[in-house]
């Protein structure tokens, strides 16, 4: 068996009808008997660059001694003119964090995959000090091993004030290397936890590079600083009283801060 990390994340790809439109990060989040997808909400619907995909497509291991053994499973975005993923919102206004149950039914049978559940997220704000070493796990630029498909970990560290909303925000920064293709990636800490099959704090979601929108293209590099949004969200899109999403959201006016995302979709 291969590190069970890795069989937490697959890689998700979005379609408009049969046209590929993009590639991203998913990872799995089990609670009680529900098993959930969970990925940025920007991957799944964001007005602002006309994303609009109606069903994505994801690639399971059903074998656990030969990795190179999977299928491919499509899931639809929408029923009857109504989302079937849910996406968060706090006080402050849209959090990119989406969630799409899985109807076991249609899974494959020989399933082999590795969920994060609830003990897996932190309370403790503490036990996540600024400098504190994360591992992002995805598909940056679609990068993977495309013949076992496993995707690949990246080293970060906390950038920020853990447990603090970054500007009012539902996120906390992280200082990695990251890609287009990594949004939606698990960001995890390591925990001391003998016996379990998945030793790993879930902290937050990765979404995208973080830049400032003054800074000159020219003179300046980038900060090389991403923003990772709380995972304890996820409590609430579980929840058996959340609601679905209207399928449809007009574009809206993002508000305007010298903090920028630069990556969307992806």
């Amino acid at each position: 068996m291969t590190e069970p990390l890795l069989l937490s994340t697959t890689r998700i790809s979005t379609f408009r009808g049969k046209q590929l439109l993009t590639a991203a990060t998913a990872f799995f989040f089990k609670r009680s008997e529900r098993l959930y997808l969970v990925t940025s909400r920007h991957v799944l619907h964001d007005p602002p660059t006309g994303h609009f995909p109606d069903r994505i497509e994801m690639r399971l291991h059903v074998d656990p001694q030969n990795l190179t053994r999977t299928e491919v499973l499509s899931v639809p975005l929408y029923q009857d003119a109504l989302a079937l993923w849910r996406q968060g919102r706090d006080s402050f206004g849209e959090v990119d964090v989406a969630v799409v149950a899985l109807d076991r039914d249609v899974l494959p049978k020989a399933l082999v995959l590795h969920a994060f559940e609830p003990e897996h997220l932190l309370h403790a704000f503490e036990e996540a000090e600024v400098g504190a070493h994360l591992l992002v796990t995805g598909f940056p630029l679609g990068f993977y091993d495309t013949v076992h498909h496993l995707p690949v970990v990246r080293h970060a560290i906390i950038a920020s004030a853990f447990g603090v909303r970054f500007q009012g925000e539902g996120y906390f920064l992280t200082d990695g290397r990251m890609h287009r293709g990594s949004s939606g990636a698990p960001v995890v800490m390591r925990r001391h936890a003998p016996g379990s099959t998945l030793p790993w704090r879930l902290l937050g979601v990765h979404s995208g590079r973080m830049d400032m929108g003054t800074r000159d293209a020219v003179m300046d590099e980038s900060l090389g600083l991403n923003c990772a949004w709380y995972a304890d969200i996820l409590m609430t899109l579980t929840a058996d009283t959340a609601e679905p999403n209207p399928a449809a959201m007009g574009p809206r006016r993002d508000k305007r801060s010298p903090l920028r995302s630069t990556e969307r979709n992806t």
